[in-house]
């Protein structure tokens, strides 16, 4: 595929770009503040900022791109807007808070842990440059247990992304954790929703879980 990558130039996408290569597409890189011509390509991917991610999204389903966001700090009136366009143009929009597998693991795990364990709290980590807080992982394995799932967020240099569910109970503690040590553990979850993207109905599709059998 001939591939949009918008936040060539971030952190996961300094990553992204030449794994994307290696499995064989073509990536035209877009940093910031450089202005993308979607003509020619088959899907975009943004992994930028908060404050970027709407107008370049909806630049490229406007134009008739189905995307990929990774961006996180996305508020429900940006979702609505994406799942609008979206229909309206006929491509797919797939968001995902988190691109690692192992962390939509421990989503499905901590869901199912919390119907027998219901006192529970969560911890988020990460690099003290993350804009937003709580993170979208965090907020959306809150949303999985049921929504009133309280969140600790933590912002300091030397992390990349962390999390725990703790779950506690009469004389016992389960933790749930998940760590990403490399940005590299996005590239196999984008490589999976490049490839399902084609088959989505158009519109918003929410998760990587969405994509698992």
């Amino acid at each position: 595929m001939r591939i949009l990558l918008l936040g060539a130039g971030g952190k996961v996408g300094e990553v992204l770009a030449p794994a994307l290569e290696e499995a064989g597409h073509e990536v035209t890189r877009v940093g910031r503040g450089e202005v993308a011509d979607s003509a020619g390509h088959d899907a975009a991917i943004d992994f930028t900022l908060p404050d970027a991610v709407r107008g370049n999204v909806e630049r490229a389903l406007g134009a008739g791109l189905p995307c990929i966001v990774g961006t996180t700090g996305l508020a429900p009136e940006d979702l609505d807007a994406f799942d609008s366009l979206a229909r309206e143009q006929g491509v797919a929009c797939f968001v995902a808070p988190n691109f690692a597998l192992g962390a939509v693991l421990m989503m499905r795990f901590a869901a199912e842990a919390v119907r027998y364990m219901p006192s529970a709290e969560i911890v988020e980590l990460h690099d003290e440059r993350k804009v937003d807080a709580p993170s979208g992982t965090s907020k959306a394995t809150a949303e999985a247990m049921g929504g009133n799932v309280p969140i600790h967020s933590i912002r300091l240099p030397g992390l990349v992304a962390h999390q725990e569910v703790l779950l506690g109970g009469p004389g016992q503690l389960l933790t749930i954790r998940h760590d990403t040590m490399s940005r590299e553990a996005f590239v196999p979850g984008v490589l999976l929703a490049l490839e399902k993207l084609p088959s989505l109905d158009p519109g918003l599709t929410v998760g990587l879980d969405a994509l698992l059998d």
